[in-house]
């Protein structure tokens, strides 16, 4: 039996809801934060061998690429977060109809971008 079901392998021409996106930007965040743990054990390890250690990791956090990763990963951290308590509440049965999923991605993504700026204030 063969399917009449139409197929679009052109992925650009797909139009993802921003519920979907968001959705889907919460896994690459909790994906960036599983690698960023190691990244951060390291640190912390390296600043708890020594003196030297943690005069390293203080060199090594004084230049521009580790305070940008350092504040990438506190943005994923701040998105994940967010996003996850809007899940929550989701699964709450709260929010699940298109339009309150619609309101409540751009506020969640408007709170991150709040949390973003603060944070990359912290970092420098």
């Amino acid at each position: 039996m063969k399917k009449q079901r139409p197929v679009n392998l052109d992925l650009q021409t797909i139009s993802l809801p921003l519920p979907g996106l968001a959705s889907i930007l919460h896994r690459i965040s909790g994906v960036i934060m599983f690698v960023a743990t190691g990244i951060l054990m390291w640190f912390f390890a390296e600043s708890l061998s020594s003196p030297l250690g943690f005069a390293n990791v203080q060199d090594i956090m004084s230049s521009f690429l580790a305070k940008f990763v350092f504040w990438g990963i506190l943005t994923a951290l701040a998105y994940h977060l967010v996003v996850g308590v809007r899940h929550i509440i989701m699964d709450m049965g709260y929010g699940e109809e298109l339009d309150s999923a619609n309101t409540t991605a751009r506020i969640s993504m408007v709170i991150t971008l709040i949390l973003s700026v603060l944070a990359g204030v912290w970092v420098w």
